[in-house]
């Protein structure tokens, strides 16, 4: 270590870890140089060897590091600053308090349970415990760690099931709201049901989102990535209402602009545009009251994916109208009704209904063109199979005239034959004609297969030696009366 002076400031320059390091103590005293420079090297030391003591961070308290942490999160999540600050109050009420070394899995349990005394939402303990192991930091990690290895960390939560209105529930809430107070609530309910928006989208949509021109508007800062900046066409309904608005607005603030808020702040009227109304709560409540209907304000968008999805529109189409990243989610958000289950299932039964009118129709034309089945055979044939008419072939080749001789169908005997297949006579061995005959007969052999016979219908098959029998017959005949007129 070294101290020296460049004009009246003292500097200190020693090595660390093979580098030389030289700084400015910013400062005429040499008794201070020398301690900035011990405290420098201790510093270098610590960090080196990843050693940090936080011993004045585990003394503070609880509500100084909440509000250090929501000021940090209000900057960067601005559009849910107001439930954090909700959450983190609910949490400096019961454990503002406490410093840091209080903490542990016995006073997450206990708060759980004391809000649960409150009366509150267990969606809401769950919530305000993330927010509390999230300001705590690394200890917070650890306690989470451990609380989801007892299954203590999150209260179970009831499963809220949404719900599609029916027509007649619509009809109901738009009439209500048409002719209640508030001169929002009935163009928020038609974009609601035809737009499918959600609450806070609806609240700050302003006038330059909207283009008439090309009817449509352009959501803005939204729940979800997907959700911001799609692009929601506008139908004749969504037209008409805001035709009426628009008039309305007119005589009230005058021509729109842009940066303007389609539903302006004001109680109990609006009077302010450059503001958006912070609640439709009220004006929402009394009209599902009157038109006594039950369910949320968010079923409104659960009716209408609901009603894209019954009317067969594609599921990409449903989630860019919507704002979903996934069909999981799609699936959450579709409720298909009841009717449509039925009219789905009753198209099958038409489906089939249709399929044996055709079926009957086909049979009919059959039997007055088509050949049909009978004992023997098939009759009314319009044009023979290729086997057909090789048999027809085969019949026309060797047609003689029997006489009154009579060919049994499974003849027990036959003249000329061995076991099952044609044989030469010896009475025939010398004859000429008799040569051409049983060249006739190998191709009589080969009939259904090359070589042999491999008919396996004992009727073609008999019939087939039959016919052999009797011609071999017949030819033997003619040969011996032949030899007995050259003798």
């Amino acid at each position: 270590m070294s101290l020296f002076r460049r004009g009246d400031v003292w500097w200190y320059e020693f090595w660390f870890a093979g580098r030389r390091i030289r700084e400015s103590s910013k400062s005429p005293s040499k008794t201070v140089a020398k301690g900035a420079e011990q405290k420098r090297k201790r510093e270098l030391e610590a960090g080196f060897n990843n050693f940090t003591d936080l011993r004045h961070e585990r003394i503070r308290t609880f509500s100084d590091m909440a509000d250090e942490y929501f000021d940090a999160y209000k900057l960067r999540l601005p559009q849910s600053a107001r439930f954090a600050e909700y959450a983190i109050d609910h949490l400096k009420q019961l454990l503002g308090g406490k410093m840091l070394v209080d903490f542990n899995e016995a006073t997450i349990i206990h708060y759980q349970n004391a809000r649960l005394g409150e009366s509150a939402a267990p969606k809401s303990v769950n919530e305000e415990v993330g927010f509390l192991l999230r300001i705590l930091g690394d200890p917070g990690d650890l306690l989470r760690i451990r609380l989801r290895k007892r299954k203590m960390l999150k209260l179970k939560v009831r499963q809220t099931v949404g719900k599609a209105y029916t027509p007649a529930e619509k009809d109901r809430m738009l009439d209500e709201a048409r002719k209640a107070r508030s001169p929002h609530i009935y163009l928020a309910l038609t974009l609601a049901l035809n737009a499918g928006m959600r609450d806070a989208e609806i609240r700050t949509l302003t006038w330059g989102q909207l283009d008439f021109t090309k009817n449509y508007l352009a959501v803005g800062q939204s729940k979800t990535e997907a959700g911001e900046g799609r692009t929601i066409p506008l139908n004749s309904t969504l037209l008409e209402v805001f035709s009426e608005y628009v008039s309305w607005y007119q005589e009230k603030f005058g021509k729109p602009r842009k940066e303007w808020y389609v539903f302006p702040f004001g109680k109990p009227s609006p009077s302010d545009p450059t503001r958006p109304v912070t609640t439709l709560k009220t004006a929402w409540n009394n009209v599902r009251t009157n038109a006594q209907v039950k369910g949320r304000w968010h079923d409104n968008r659960h009716t209408l994916i609901t009603d894209l999805a019954e009317s067969g529109a594609g599921d990409q189409t449903i989630m860019d109208i919507a704002g979903h990243v996934s069909k999981q989610m799609l699936k959450h958000y579709s409720h298909i009704r009841m009717e449509a289950k039925r009219h789905a299932l009753e198209s099958i039964v038409r489906v089939r209904s249709t399929t044996a009118t055709a079926e009957s129709g086909q049979k009919t034309g059959r039997a007055e063109g088509y050949p049909q089945e009978s004992p023997h055979g098939l009759q009314n044939v319009g044009k023979p199979t290729g086997k057909q008419r090789a048999t027809a072939k085969i019949e026309n080749a060797h047609t003689v005239n029997y006489g009154d001789l009579d060919c049994a169908e499974s003849p027990t005997n036959a003249q000329g034959f061995d076991g099952g297949y044609p044989q030469k006579s010896p009475q025939l061995a010398n004859s000429e004609d008799v040569k051409g005959v049983m060249k006739r007969c190998k191709s009589l052999n080969s009939i259904g297969g090359r070589g042999r016979n491999r008919t396996y219908n004992l009727s073609v098959k008999s019939r087939m030696l039959c016919q052999l029998s009797y011609a071999s017959r017949f030819w033997m005949k003619t040969a011996q009366r032949g030899n007995l007129r050259a003798v």
